[in-house]
């Protein structure tokens, strides 16, 4: 198979755009031919049919230590993941005026989440959920319960640091074909690749995987539902089907894949509580089920508020990450709140890669003006929401956060500030 490297990814030759598939290209600072059937399973040493032929012994990976945390190995990638991004009306509106007084056309919603700058710039990859289609540039426009959100949040994403979407959610049929299809079409515009929701039964069987300088990363994402819609066509939106997706996982190692995501829009409710932080019996088993299969180095889960990191069995779980960005509910606070994860990974002296560091920060969507907002202690931002009800967000998500453990096996605040 040809491969193709392209923007930092490596997609297979062929005329797909979107959801790239990863063929056997090296990684950055490795011999071609290095995940091939000669490579020894001890790095640094020669294979033997290498030595058998002659040929020069294969060099020893490089140290690439990534962006983010120090990294404690020779290689380490760190992947930033948020919550979905739901446009409302008052938040279009705010992003047309915003674009006016600056004299800029249509409408801009950078400043909802210039906050995030700063820590995707501290990762080697950052995954979005654009989970709502998206309308022409001109509208119309509509929030819930059915969405057609203004495509501009896809360049604001792209702009402050994204490289990636997950697209497979309960909204993302709420126009039909017509609105998937606006939908990736906007992302493959904007320049994000993407994976969840596909135009064709062939881009439907392709694999995610995003090249970063340390190791490619595949990212494989389903949904519980679809708000009560029916797809065109079965291949259209990936489902929640843990045995599908580990399928996937198998291909995408196959593929080369060095780290494998799972994500899954698995909602709240169903045994849980969507205010007390409680995961549900679905998504615990789901994201279980993902562990278990040994084929995923991260599980992590969209909802509609915060919910629990656990280190189940030597793998991580964020059952749910709540609100990237939202309209703010004064009556359900913890629908207003999110949570941004970000793990690095890191390869040991065997070439297993594995969760070296785990680190959260608690946000909060305020308005007048609308803003993402973190609320870590150290306060990158300033107050969002004002001191009192800013610690309320902070001690709420911690609580739920580590309700399962979390913190007794490692993970930890992300005070970006104190980073070099």
């Amino acid at each position: 198979m040809r491969a193709v490297l392209v923007a930092g990814l490596l997609f297979a030759g062929g005329p797909l755009a979107g959801c790239g598939l990863v063929a056997q290209g090296p990684a950055p600072g490795e011999a071609a031919g290095g995940t091939g059937a000669t490579q020894s399973e001890h790095p640094g040493m020669p294979s033997a049919t290498a030595a058998a032929s002659g040929a020069a012994p294969t060099p020893a990976p490089s140290a690439i230590p990534g962006k983010g945390p120090r990294c404690p190995v020779l290689r380490c990638a760190s992947v930033v993941v948020t919550g979905g991004m739901l446009v409302h009306h008052g938040i279009w509106e705010e992003a047309q005026e915003e674009a006016a007084a600056a004299g800029k056309p249509g409408l801009d919603f950078l400043p909802v989440l210039e906050a995030q700058r700063r820590y995707l710039e501290r990762s080697d990859l950052a995954i979005c959920h654009q989970g709502t289609p998206v309308a022409k540039p001109d509208g119309p426009f509509s929030g819930a319960p059915s969405f057609n959100a203004p495509p501009h949040i896809v360049n604001a994403a792209k702009d402050v640091g994204y490289q990636a979407c997950t697209t497979a959610g309960d909204h993302i049929l709420d126009r039909a074909t017509d609105g998937l299809l606006r939908t990736v079409d906007a992302l493959d515009a904007a320049g994000l690749k993407h994976t969840g929701s596909y135009r064709t039964a062939t881009e439907s069987q392709q694999i995610l995987i995003l090249q970063t300088p340390a190791a490619k990363v595949a990212v494989i994402e389903a949904t519980f539902g679809l708000n009560g819609n029916t797809p065109e066509y079965p291949w259209q939106v990936d489902t929640l089907d843990p045995s599908a997706m580990i399928a996937k996982a198998e291909k995408a190692r196959s593929l080369g894949a060095d780290v494998v995501i799972g994500a899954m829009y698995a909602g709240n409710g169903y045994g849980g509580d969507v205010h007390a932080g409680i995961p549900g019996a679905l998504q615990t088993k789901a994201a279980r089920a993902l562990a278990d299969s040994g084929q995923f180095n991260l599980v992590y889960g969209h909802s509609q508020s915060v919910l629990p990191l656990e280190n189940y069995k030597g793998t991580w779980i964020a059952y749910g990450l709540g609100n990237g960005i939202t309209e703010v509910s004064p009556q359900h606070p913890a629908m207003n709140e999110g949570l941004l994860v970000r793990a690095q990974f890191g390869r040991d002296a065997n070439g297993s890669w594995t969760v070296t560091d785990l680190a959260w920060t608690p946000t909060v969507m305020v308005g007048n003006p609308y803003r993402w907002c973190p609320v870590a202690a150290d306060a990158p931002q300033g107050p969002c929401a004002g001191t009192a009800a800013d610690d309320a967000t902070r001690q709420r998500t911690i609580g739920v956060v580590n309700s399962m453990g979390a913190a007794a096996s490692g993970a930890h605040e992300l005070l970006i500030t104190l980073e070099p």
